[in-house]
C-alpha cells in the first residue's frame, strides 16, 4: 500500500440549497476552499450527512469531491444501514477514482459480532481499494473491538477511523492490531495530539471543516516535536471545537463558513440553520481567538 492516509483530513460537509437539493457550486467552493491547506477528505460520513442523503445523492457528492481534491486523498464513507447498499457505493467510489473508502458499521439495529464481520468482508472483498472501519459507537449503537478490529486487520482492512471519544479504546486497537502497515486514524481533534503521539497517522477533523489552516498548522506544530508547544496549540484547538458546540455542531458549521465569506449553503432538515442570536455569539468569540 502506497497511500498514508496522513495529516488532517477534514470530513467535508454536504452543501444543500434552500429547498434542500444538493447545491453543486456551493460544494466545490467549499472543496477547493479546504483542498489548498489539508492532505485527505472524508465525505458522505457524519459532517456530509451521508445518512441524510438517498444513495444517488451520495454518489454525486462523491464525484465532485473527488472533481475538486486537487492533490488530497480522498476516502469516500460508504457506511448505509445495510450490506448491499455500503456494497453498492464502494463499487461507486472505486469507479470515479476514489482513493479508498470508510464504512460505520450498520446502524440501527443491534448485530453479532460474526455479521458484522461479514459486512466488512463484503465490502473488503467487492473493491480493489484501502477499506477503513469508521468506529462510531454512539451512532452505529454497535462498537467495534479491538478483537473484532484486529481479525479483519489480518483479513485485509486497510485502517480504521476511531470516533470512539475514548483515547483507552484507540490504545487498544494499537496494541491488538499488529498488521505492520496498518493505518489508524483518530477521528476528532479534540484527542489529536495524544493519538498522534501514540501512532495514530492523521486526523479526521470536524473543525477542519471551517479552520483548515488552522488544523493544518496544529498538524505541523506537532510534527515538529515540542510537546509543549503542541500542548499550547492542542488546547487552542479544543476551544475553537468548544464553540462549534454551542449549537448543533453540524449546522454550527455552515454558519462559521458563512462568516468566513463562504457559501455553504444550507443543512438539510429536519435541521436548520442556527438563529441569528447565536450566530453572533459564536462570531464574536472566533473573532477574539483570532479566527476570524
Amino acid at each position: 500500500m502506497t497511500k498514508q492516509f496522513s495529516g488532517i483530513i477534514p470530513p467535508v460537509i454536504t452543501c444543500f440549497d434552500e429547498e434542500g437539493r444538493i447545491d453543486e457550486e456551493a460544494q466545490r467552493e467549499v472543496v477547493r476552499f479546504q483542498a489548498k491547506h489539508v492532505n485527505g477528505f472524508y465525505p458522505c460520513g457524519t459532517y456530509g450527512s451521508g445518512p441524510l442523503m438517498t444513495i444517488e445523492e451520495r454518489k454525486r457528492v462523491a464525484e465532485i469531491v473527488v472533481e475538486e481534491k486537487g492533490s488530497c486523498d480522498v476516502i469516500v464513507h460508504v457506511g448505509a444501514i445495510n450490506t448491499g447498499q455500503s456494497v453498492e457505493l464502494a463499487e461507486h467510489a472505486q469507479s470515479i477514482g476514489a482513493d479508498a473508502v470508510g464504512a460505520i458499521p450498520p446502524y440501527y439495529y443491534k448485530y453479532t459480532s460474526e455479521q458484522l464481520l461479514d459486512h466488512y468482508r463484503a465490502i473488503i472483498r467487492a473493491v480493489d481499494l484501502p477499506v477503513f472501519l469508521y468506529n462510531n459507537p454512539g451512532l452505529s449503537g454497535n462498537p467495534i473491538s479491538a478483537e473484532m478490529l484486529a481479525t479483519l486487520a489480518d483479513e485485509g482492512l486497510a485502517g480504521v477511523k476511531d470516533s470512539a471519544f475514548d483515547l483507552v479504546s484507540f490504545y487498544m486497537y494499537l496494541i491488538k492490531v499488529r498488521k505492520p502497515d496498518f493505518i489508524f486514524i483518530i477521528g476528532t481533534e479534540a484527542i489529536a495530539a495524544a493519538a498522534l503521539d501514540a501512532g495514530a497517522n492523521g486526523v479526521i477533523s470536524g473543525l477542519a471543516n471551517v479552520f483548515p489552516e488552522f488544523m493544518a498548522s496544529f498538524y505541523r506544530t506537532w510534527q515538529e516535536g515540542n510537546p509543549r508547544k503542541t500542548g499550547e496549540h492542542q488546547l487552542k484547538v479544543v476551544k475553537a471545537r468548544s464553540i462549534l458546540k454551542y449549537g448543533p455542531t453540524l449546522t454550527m458549521t455552515y454558519a462559521v463558513l458563512k462568516m468566513r465569506g463562504m457559501n455553504p449553503g444550507h443543512p438539510r432538515a429536519p435541521y436548520q440553520d442556527i438563529p441569528a442570536s447565536l450566530y453572533e455569539r459564536a462570531e464574536g468569540e472566533l473573532r477574539n481567538m483570532g479566527l476570524l
